[in-house]
């Protein structure tokens, strides 16, 4: 069966707590090339910056997913493609494994399971917000990046697993770990992804790489850049 992100090579994180770069407007952002357009942030996001920012991009023709960081930030209207949501598998603090998720379904009867799908989560960057937030055990090494990997596809039924810096350059021989590892899931990667060579080198390895502060910090132009050496790295893997 054909899953929405079987084809993304790029995927394009648009956080609701933070402005554009000025003189861009969300147009701007959806029509960069990205493959899909992912709203979602750590911290600071509330229903209604969730609501605007998806309000802006539902208008285009690019799949538009939801990732939200809590079951306040669920916002349900036309044009969202649907819903991703993390589960942190190294998480220390289980509620980031099963106990938000729980909350969201026990005040929320109106979940559309037919487009709510998860991401396992390995969070790998120790002065994130992320690891901060959900008190991950980030001292992991390739073989342990691995096994939890394998945990999230094989155990947990993970179709998703995301392999997140969050704001710095990971290391390849990880991200590589982390996808041998995989059978059939999807290797999303995210972390110091800011230019050309960056995204081209670490969509060698995950099967898709995900974009997020820059666009924040240095606009559209920047994030074409990334998603043309996504492709090009997916172009060159068919030819050989």
């Amino acid at each position: 069966m054909q899953r929405p992100w079987d084809d993304w090579d790029h995927v394009l994180k648009v956080d609701p707590d933070k402005d554009l770069v000025d003189g861009e407007t969300y147009a701007d952002v959806v029509t960069c090339g990205t493959d899909a357009i992912e709203v979602g942030g750590t911290t600071g996001v509330t229903e209604e910056k969730m609501a605007d920012v998806v309000e802006a991009c539902a208008e285009y023709d690019v799949p538009l997913y939801v990732e939200p960081s809590n079951p306040a930030n669920v916002v349900y209207r036309g044009g969202v493609d649907g819903y991703l949501v993390p589960a942190v598998l190294n998480a220390g603090d289980i509620a980031w494994l099963t106990g938000v998720q729980k909350e969201w379904v026990r005040i929320d009867d109106d979940i559309d399971w037919e487009r709510t799908f998860t991401e396992g989560y390995i969070v790998l960057n120790p002065d994130s917000a992320a690891a901060k937030l959900t008190q991950s055990d980030c001292d992991l090494d390739p073989a342990d990046v691995a096994a939890y990997a394998e945990v999230g596809e094989r155990m947990l039924g993970q179709e998703i697993v995301y392999a997140e810096y969050s704001g710095t350059f990971g290391d390849p021989e990880t991200v590589a770990a982390a996808a041998d590892a995989l059978a059939d899931a999807t290797l999303f990667y995210g972390g110091g992804i800011h230019d050309y060579e960056s995204a081209n080198t670490m969509a060698d390895h995950a099967d898709t790489v995900v974009v997020g502060d820059l666009v924040h910090d240095e606009g559209v132009d920047a994030v074409a850049e990334t998603v043309e050496g996504a492709k090009d790295a997916t172009a060159a893997t068919i030819s050989e």
